[in-house]
């Protein structure tokens, strides 16, 4: 059996809910959904655009703490809440990934667990035997 290796982003949810930020088994990365929460709890505020990044600071934290890095992810899935905002993800989606563009889909949900909260993240990720 493979070990499993856990890492939390200290997220309000986290603990209140039972679980992690994200999880190593093996060779895999499973991230957790991650919306834009700040050091002090509070929601990313500016949009859409400033929310993406967020999520995907803390989504590259967590990968960092598990031996990887966002270049090897591998699937991202990304939830918002009104889908004719797509365009303010692209550039740091981007940014991110930038020569290792994942797959990915997006949808629109009714909401999420905080009205502010306009996208919420998960990605899985693959880290080479070599890293």
């Amino acid at each position: 059996m493979s070990e499993r290796r856990r890492t939390s982003s200290s997220g309000p949810f986290e603990e209140r809910f039972g679980y992690c930020r994200a999880i190593r088994v093996g060779n895999q990365v499973h991230v957790s959904g991650t919306a834009a929460v700040e050091a002090d709890g509070r929601v990313t505020q500016g949009g859409m655009g400033p929310q993406t990044a967020r999520c995907l600071a803390i989504i590259g934290d967590a990968i960092v703490n598990l031996g990887g890095s966002l270049a090897d992810v591998v699937r991202v899935r990304i939830y918002v809440t009104d889908i004719s905002q797509y365009e303010a993800t692209g550039a740091h989606l981007r940014a991110a990934f930038g020569d290792h563009p994942p797959a990915a889909t997006m949808v629109e949900v009714s909401g999420l667990i905080d009205p502010e909260m306009l996208v919420e993240i998960e990605v899985d990720a693959v880290i080479d035997a070599a890293d």
